[in-house]
Formats: C-alpha cells, structure tokens, sequence
C-alpha cells in the first residue's frame, strides 16, 4: 500500500477539537477511504468516547504496569527478551474496528515518562502506517507530536477554533509554533466551530485575516452535539444530516480527502 495520507487535529480544549476529529474518521469511512489509522494523542481528549469505542488499555497504562511488575522482580516470560516482551505488550494496545484501528497513547506517571512512551507511540505508528490509506491523530495544543515527528509526514493539518476573537488568536499561536518549529506539512486551515446559525461574525472574520490564517469553513453550533455530550452518547455515530456533519463534509468535499 502507498504512503498514507496524514492528517494532523489541533486546538486548544474545549472548542470541540475531538468531535471535529471523530467526524472526519466517520466521513472518511464512510467514503470508503479505509483503512484507517486513528490515533489518539491527546491525553484528555477522550477520542474513543466520541467514536463509540470501548478502549481496554493505553501504551501509558501497559508501560506503567510494566515498570510496575520489575519493580516487584516479576520475570519476563521464558524465551523472550525485554525488549521482545515490551513489543508483544505495546501490540496488544491496538483496537480493531470494521474501518479503522486505534492506538491511545494515554498518560504514564512519573518523570520522563511522556517522553518514553511518546517514543513507544512514534515506533507503533511507524510500524503500522503502510497498512493504512489514511492516518488522523487528534493532538493537543502544544503540537507535541507533530514536533516529535510521531508522524511519517503530515499532508493536511486542521486547526480548529471555536467562534469568538479568543478562540482565533489561540489558534494562531499553534500556526505560529507550527511555523517556528518549522514543522513540515502540505497544507494547514482553520475550521471554526460552534458558529451560531453557522454564520461567522465579522469580527472574528477580520481577527482570522489579521493573523493570516487560511479559513476552510464554519461549522455551526449544534443542539444534537451538546446532547451527545451532556449524556455521554458518541457524537460521530449521529444521522448523516446532522447540521455539523453537513458543514464538515463539505469542508472535507472541498479538500478532496
């Protein structure tokens, strides 16, 4: 299979960057554009909630039980060596559904530990990426990941902001690291979400063209959203004419994914 295409998530909390993120996974198997790679690396994004999945394990819940078991002189089963263990362990971490797989990086205790199993993450993804025709990683604001190269490259990266001033100058901050770390992608854009009837105010509209931010749509504030969140139901398994499903598909129509 061809190298797959990348697509990289980013925002601050709480402008709905998970939801936009399990949106774009279902149009995308929808289209038929499988397999795909998801990739949860943000540690309070909470991914598989939104997707509908039961997720049994982290790669930071399996490398801290593991420190846990050699510090109580557990022994590695007969045969293997550590870091043959390590790897069947880090395996099993992977969710298997119909269209698409999911790896959860999750979070370890302790010091050094995000970088270790940051490293654990960029060698399963690397592992797995040529079974894949797409790759989409929901991360956190500060980019950590796409710093870290956990990604082979990314193609398309989708900033997301919520509908006022705040939320764009937030999300220009992330264009701008992304810039000064001089991070290698084909192509980034704004999506603004939670616009009120789906219009954009035309202040927020010039705050956008300040910071010369590439605007791909608006997607609008959705009562149906809001309930999947307020009673825990997965946001990406709404009907295909949801409001917000709508607005994004036509985003993702227009960027040809």
């Amino acid at each position: 299979m061809a190298t797959p295409h990348t697509i990289a998530v980013a925002g601050k909390g709480g402008v709905g960057k998970t939801t936009t993120c399990g949106m774009i996974i279902d149009y995308l198997c929808k289209k038929k554009q499988g397999p795909v790679l998801v990739v949860d690396a943000d540690a309070n994004s909470n991914l598989n909630e939104v997707l509908g999945v039961e997720v049994e394990t982290s790669l930071g819940q399996i490398r801290e039980e593991m420190a846990q078991a050699e510090l109580k002189g557990n022994v590695i089963p007969a045969g293997m060596t550590k870091a043959d263990y390590a790897e069947f362990k880090f395996s099993s971490a992977i969710v298997e559904e119909d269209d698409y797989d999911m790896l959860v990086m999750g979070r370890t205790q302790g010091k050094g530990c995000y970088c270790y199993v940051n490293g654990v993450l960029k060698t399963q993804v690397d592992k797995y990426a040529k079974n894949y025709r797409y790759i989409v990683m929901d991360n956190e604001a500060g980019m950590e990941h796409v710093a870290r190269g956990t990604l082979p490259r990314v193609n398309t990266l989708l900033l997301i902001s919520d509908s006022s001033r705040r939320g764009v100058q937030a999300v220009a901050r992330i264009a701008d690291m992304v810039k000064e770390m001089e991070l290698k992608y084909d192509s980034m854009g704004l999506i603004v979400n939670r616009a009120p009837g789906g219009i954009l105010d035309d202040g927020v509209r010039e705050e956008i063209e300040k910071h010369g931010l590439t605007l791909l749509g608006v997607l609008p504030q959705d009562e149906a959203v809001f309930r999947c969140d307020c009673d825990g139901q997965p946001s990406a398994k709404l009907p295909d004419n949801d409001a917000m499903k709508v607005a994004l598909g036509k985003i993702l129509d227009h960027l040809a994914l």
